[in-house]
């Protein structure tokens, strides 16, 4: 089969269905190649086309596949021919949706790109410089080491530190120097072969009573506040990787009859997903709240925009942090 014929069979559509990226491609969407809070992807109606106005690239299907896959070229043509191959011809046709199996082969094979997490023993300067750059103790990035979820590794040849489930079932890496990685505008990078969607932490959290729902990287910041509290004993810090997720279905069973905390950023985004959330959650069993920042100011005046932003907070406003973790 050539690859024009390949083209034909496989559109963009087929292939984000392929790789299980979340929500669905459309003339304006989030984009599944990087942390997206303002729809920056865009795919033709006839899927023939994306362009994403971050920066992580644009072209036809073949490049999107390249994209997703992280192959090298030749080889994800060859690749993106073998998928087209059991697809009957027709421009109006599409392929069928993979089984739950063949996505899962597809990430694993995705997941072999992924470097060795690193023990984080072994890496007393890099958790220091951690803790600096995100301005929480050592002793919080070091509690969320020893709970599993946190390790450092080299991303793209720059050190990282990496944000990761016991399953490695989803992975984000985020620059060590705090910049933004290069040739997708963001800062953080889902690892390829993530089930973006799966929340950091949710099997971890089964053997406490309490959680805190973060988003994002402010799940450092949680394990933060539960060593400054006194909490290790009871309470669990997990993490969505992005706004724009769903709770899965698999994984909500895991916070029934659980008392969860959901502490979304004060932004827009974060308001409908921490509603989106509490919704799915009180569904499954769960006792829920939704933290309120407003009002809050960090030391420098300017307004508290999510749990990160806490552990700068101005001095009078301390007390007001005395029962951020429910009882």
């Amino acid at each position: 089969m050539k690859l024009a014929e390949a083209k034909v069979r496989l559109t963009i559509h087929d292939l984000w269905r392929h790789f299980g990226f979340e929500g669905e491609p459309s003339k304006s969407c989030r984009c599944p190649f990087h942390e997206d809070r303002s729809a920056s992807f865009s795919v033709t109606p006839d899927g023939a086309v994306f362009h994403c106005f971050a920066g992580c690239g644009s072209g036809d299907a073949v490049d999107f596949f390249t994209l997703a896959s992280g192959l090298p070229h030749a080889e994800a043509c060859r690749a993106f021919i073998k998928l087209a191959g059991g697809s009957p011809v027709g421009s109006t046709q599409r392929a069928p949706r993979p089984k739950a199996a063949d996505v899962g082969m597809a990430k694993a094979e995705q997941r072999k790109s992924w470097p060795p997490f690193e023990p984080t023993h072994e890496h007393e300067h890099a958790m220091g410089m951690l803790a600096k750059l995100r301005h929480v103790s050592l002793v919080g990035v070091k509690f969320m080491a020893a709970r599993g979820l946190l390790f450092f590794a080299g991303w793209k040849d720059k050190p990282a530190f990496v944000v990761t489930d016991g399953e490695r079932i989803n992975a984000q890496a985020r620059r060590m120097d705090g910049k933004k990685w290069e040739g997708i505008d963001a800062k953080a990078q889902t690892l390829p072969g993530s089930r973006a969607a799966w929340l950091i932490g949710a099997r971890e959290s089964l053997p406490f009573a309490f959680v805190l729902l973060c988003e994002g990287v402010d799940i450092l910041a949680a394990h933060d506040f539960i060593v400054a509290h006194g909490r290790n004993e009871d309470t669990a810090a997990v993490t969505m990787l992005g706004a724009s997720n769903s709770i899965p279905a698999d994984a909500l069973p895991l916070f029934a009859g659980k008392r969860v905390r959901i502490m979304a950023h004060a932004d827009e985004a974060g308001r409908q997903a921490a509603q989106k959330w509490a919704a799915q959650l009180e569904a499954a069993g769960a006792n829920v709240d939704i933290a309120d920042f407003t009002g809050l100011l960090m030391a420098d005046g300017s307004p508290v925009k999510d749990l990160n932003d806490c552990t700068r907070l101005r001095p009078e406003d301390h007390p007001q942090l005395e029962d951020l973790i429910p009882e």
